[in-house]
């Protein structure tokens, strides 16, 4: 009796242990439960922790929490100024409603995927091929709400949405560099002419306060020798003012102690002075020069006596 007993015991022992193998169930601390008996959701989520369940009546279906990153495979397009693009993007969304996410939607992974690839491709016909490039947060918050509007009926909250590359054609690479170029030309221009109109007011500024102090122009002067002789160079250029010499010349006395002749003025051309004749040799006749004159014949030495 005792025996038959102790086998009935380790008997339901063992069939308490099977039970318990087949009827226990972990949830891990990410995710949460969800049981179906005959095919009908009971009520109540199973928490994280050790759950059980009748074996061959429940079955518990685990559904992750975390924050999914779903990267959208590259889209292309024709943008609203009609240039050809492929862009891609990146979905981080959880699901917020298990429930939901399970009974709503077969599969909510695949589901956020094409909403996101059918939200991306309006996005980049809606949007110009500038905003894209250059205003992305403000087109990843519409594609966020285009994308979020029907996943909260599955259960499902999208995190962030974020535009990852825009690929262009070659030949609209090559454009924007030379626009690109074009423009940095142009302010390169602009800042050059900028700098000779305040280097020319300052010049003219200086030049005025010079003209009041003529020895100021000597100053400068002495000022560049000194800066072009601090070089060490061998040969030595120095520049000597136009003016420095007019006024060298008024104030410098005319030679010989005569007066000096006044300077024609420019433009005018100076009468030619008379014409007086050439003066005559007292004591000539006025005919005296027609006449030829005979020169002087030479007498003719004796010739030496022959021995």
């Amino acid at each position: 009796m005792l025996q038959e007993l102790l086998t009935a015991g380790l008997a339901a022992a063992a069939g308490v242990a099977v039970y318990s193998g087949v009827a226990a169930r972990v949830v891990r601390q990410y995710e949460r439960g969800l049981v179906f008996r005959f095919g009908r959701l009971r009520e109540g989520i199973r928490g994280p922790g050790f759950t059980m369940i009748l074996p061959f009546v429940d079955r518990l279906h685990k559904v992750n929490m975390q924050i999914v990153t779903l990267p959208v495979p590259a889209q292309e397009g024709i943008t609203r100024d009609n240039v050809t693009v492929r862009v891609d993007a990146v979905v981080y969304f959880k699901v917020v409603d298990p429930a939901n996410a399970i009974i709503e939607v077969e599969d909510y992974r695949f589901a956020v995927s094409q909403m996101a690839q059918t939200s991306l491709r309006s996005i980049i016909g809606k949007s110009d091929l500038d905003d894209l490039l250059s205003n992305r947060e403000q087109l990843n918050q519409g594609l966020e709400l285009m994308i979020d509007s029907p996943a909260v009926g599955w259960g499902v909250q999208i995190d962030r949405v974020e535009i990852k590359d825009v690929s262009l054609p070659e030949t609209m690479k090559r454009s924007m560099a030379r626009q690109a170029e074009a423009d940095r030309e142009r302010r390169a221009r602009v800042i050059n002419a900028d700098a000779e109109l305040q280097a020319s007011r300052k010049l003219a500024e200086a030049a005025a306060v010079m003209s009041e102090q003529p020895a100021a122009l000597q100053l400068r002067l002495l000022q560049t020798v000194v800066a072009v002789a601090a070089e060490k160079n061998s040969t030595l250029v120095l520049p000597f003012p136009v003016e420095l010499l007019r006024f060298l010349e008024r104030a410098a006395p005319p030679p010989g102690g005569a007066e000096a002749k006044p300077q024609p003025l420019p433009g005018v051309t100076a009468p030619p002075p008379p014409s007086t004749p050439p003066p005559q040799v007292a004591g000539d006749a006025p005919g005296a020069q027609d006449a030829p004159q005979e020169a002087p014949q030479a007498e003719p030495e004796d010739e030496p006596e022959a021995d």
